[in-house]
């Protein structure tokens, strides 16, 4: 049992906090005083190349939900690599850029708090006191002309140092070029995908920005594509990537196998609605999968590697005798639906996803689970002014169903159990890290004193919850800032609830002790203002209160110089 030495740590963060904020608005004064230039206000938002994106009101367009774009046909949703890509600077000619960032963090009783460590692409601080530097550059395509061929590259890395560890993160490492309309990659690269706002959500189902990026090449037509004697009615886009997991426990009911694993994905997605329209609709579906490691289970296992991912990749299931009858590889996706609708100054994206793993969606049998989400975003902020607002997003997201009520109907596969996996033991994650919603809770997050699963194979003690989830950019005084926050009820997994749906007929039924309801606030405050020319100082504020995760508080300042 960890204890925690909450007030005395929250107080010390709180009043460097303090300190530091009273610093930066003398540090501003100071300079503004200086110069007759004025800064300009700032909008967040996020791409490949840099821990935070800001873009200049005065000279960017942006699209309808966090990317910069120099398009006028936006939203941009991300099927794949879940970040724009932008350049921090003007839009006439440069698609360059480099940074570096300096950081410390100070957190209470060795805890990384929620929003300090999730949606952070696997750029996770250490706990307790530490210091990080972080650095990247990029080469983007040419957005300014029209081309046939044209390439694209990015690398970002992170150190992370305290009293007790050093590390090095190699966040995003990738090359790309297109062909017209078509794409080809390879590398890491910082991965999102779904119709999901893409800087304030809490996190879309399959793949949420929350770890590492999973090695792959892909091709792919990245933006959407105006399907030919429709006249920009009907659009789509869709990616195919092959990825390495890299080494992972196979289980096979006797013995436990350290294997090579794959991964593999498939995204389509189609808009209704030409790109001048107040009113666009959107839909698409992306599937995810794990597989590997049956060939070394299995001594009876008859497939080729090549074979294998065709089961795969059309869900196929695989057939023989003394090997269960299942589906191939550890299955992950959502089927997504979304509104845009557009006015002069504001433009409001109404979006809800379908979660399916094991096979309930078939049935709608855990159709009531699902993200649900609303984002409204201004389209025209006023920079002279005091206060001004970018977006504001609500989202509502439940996953106690499963299909696993035990008056639900009877059908081949039982709960769905949202990320874990009988045979992958770490189930939906990468390096240690949930793919998914990261409000999806692994054994290792939870407090200790709260039941764990039952089965040896489960990695997430909660994964049946509600939650609420409010956030916002705005700009006061020159300074950006973003707020998220998170209150989750939450209730464990079935096999830690009294009983659930089983195979068919079959009701299973679980001894105590049992979850219960453990409610949990999660907090988020982010400061960024620029004190010099590309020179951008900021400061970080995250809490964590209730009974789901350990109480702790967190805090960050950093300094970010960019080229």
């Amino acid at each position: 049992m960890r204890k925690l030495k909450f007030g005395k740590a929250a107080q010390l963060i709180c009043s460097s906090l303090y300190i530091v904020i009273l610093l930066l608005a003398c540090f501003s004064n100071t300079l503004h005083a200086q110069s007759n230039e004025t800064l300009p206000t700032l909008s967040k938002v996020e791409g490949s190349g840099s821990p935070t994106r800001y873009a200049l009101f005065a000279e960017m367009k942006q699209d309808g939900f966090g990317a910069v774009t120099n398009s006028p046909a936006y939203p941009k949703y991300y099927t794949s690599s879940g970040t724009s890509q932008q350049v921090y600077e003007s839009p006439k000619t440069k698609n360059y850029g480099a940074f570096i960032q300096t950081g410390v963090i100070l957190t209470t009783d060795s805890l990384v708090p929620f929003w300090m460590r999730s949606r952070q692409y696997g750029s996770i601080p250490l706990d307790g006191f530490s210091g990080s530097v972080l650095a990247g550059a990029h080469k983007e395509y040419n957005k300014n002309r029209k081309q046939l061929l044209d390439w694209a590259a990015g690398f970002e890395g992170r150190f992370n140092v305290n009293e007790s560890k050093n590390e090095v993160l190699l966040i995003e490492g990738y090359v790309k070029g297109r062909i017209s309309m078509f794409e080809i990659k390879g590398g890491r690269f910082k991965d999102f995908t779904g119709l999901v706002d893409s800087t304030l959500s809490s996190g879309a189902f399959s793949l949420s920005g929350n770890a590492l990026g999973i090695p792959k090449v892909e091709i792919g037509f990245p933006e959407y594509w105006d399907i030919p004697f429709t006249r920009k009615l009907i659009a789509v886009k869709g990616n195919l990537s092959y990825g390495w997991f890299g080494k992972n426990y196979y289980r096979n009911w006797k013995y436990y196998f350290y294997t090579e694993t794959y991964y593999h994905q498939t995204s389509f997605y189609g808009r209704l609605g030409k790109p001048n329209w107040k009113v666009k609709l959107y839909g698409g579906i992306n599937h995810q999968a794990i597989w590997g490691g049956e060939d070394e289970a299995y001594n009876s296992w008859d497939l080729s590697q090549w074979e294998t991912f065709k089961y795969v990749f059309i869900g196929k299931t695989y057939r023989k005798k003394n090997i269960p009858a299942t589906k191939i590889g550890n299955h992950v996706g959502s089927i997504d639906q979304a509104l845009t609708y557009d006015t002069k100054k504001l433009s409001f994206f109404l979006y809800h996803q379908f979660f399916y793993e094991a096979g309930a969606i078939a049935t709608f049998a855990n159709a009531k689970d699902g993200l649900w989400g609303l984002s409204v975003k201004n389209k025209v902020p006023n920079s002279n002014t005091v206060f001004t607002w970018n977006k504001i997003l609500f989202e509502f997201l439940y996953s106690k169903s499963q299909g696993g009520e035990p008056d639900s109907k009877p059908r081949n596969s039982g709960f769905e159990d949202y990320y874990d996996n009988p045979y992958y033991v770490s189930g939906w994650t990468y390096q240690g890290e949930n793919l998914g919603n990261p409000f999806f809770t692994q054994v290792k997050y939870a407090r200790d004193e709260l039941p764990e699963p039952k089965s040896t194979f489960q990695s997430f003690s909660n994964n049946r919850l509600m939650l609420f989830h409010l956030a916002s950019e705005f700009s006061i005084s020159g300074f950006y800032c973003k707020t998220l926050l998170s209150y989750s009820m939450n209730y464990g997994n079935y096999t830690t609830s009294p009983s659930a749906r089983g195979l068919g007929d079959h009701i299973r039924y679980f001894p105590p002790p049992y979850f219960g309801q453990q409610n949990q606030f999660s907090g988020y405050l982010e400061t960024c203002k620029l004190v010099g020319k590309n020179l951008e100082l900021g400061v970080k504020f995250s809490i964590d209160q209730g009974d789901l995760l350990y109480n702790s508080l967190g805090g960050a300042i950093t300094l970010t110089k960019r080229w």
